[in-house]
């Protein structure tokens, strides 16, 4: 449709089978980036799910950003915790090569928050995942 200069397309209606998927990256030891992970986390569910859409998240931490999902020293442990109470839709990773790594420095695994999932690789994961179409972002 062209109008007074303006090109708008349109392509039909939205197919609605599958859930827009979004990976957040968090690899740095900051507390501002945590939050800020968090932060698009929370407002990327409400959006879809106030629109009726489906949207399934996952925060995948390693290298520096683990720290958020350790539950002797997350600096974002209560909102990491409230988040599987109130947005079940948002999953968080850990990846095993950093908590080896970390287990080696300190002699002992460190404890994980509930919830929080361990996989082999963290950046494998993400790949794995934007190979299916998932979006990463790095806040």
């Amino acid at each position: 449709m062209i109008s007074a200069g303006l090109l708008i397309v349109t392509a039909g209606p939205l197919l609605a089978t599958e859930p827009h998927r979004l990976v957040l990256q968090i690899s740095d030891d900051d507390p501002v980036k945590m939050h800020a992970v968090l932060d698009v986390a929370a407002n990327v569910s409400r959006h879809y799910t106030g629109q009726g859409e489906e949207v399934d998240i996952v925060v995948v931490a390693f290298n520096g950003g683990l720290d958020m999902m350790l539950a002797d020293r997350s600096p974002v442990k209560e909102r990491l915790t409230g988040f599987a109470k109130s947005m079940p839709n948002v999953s968080f990773v850990a990846c095993g090569n950093t908590l080896e790594t970390l287990a080696r420095k300190e002699g002992a695994s460190p404890p994980l928050l509930p919830g929080v999932t361990v996989v082999e690789t963290g950046v494998a994961t993400m790949m794995d995942l934007a190979e299916k179409h998932w979006t990463i972002v790095r806040p």
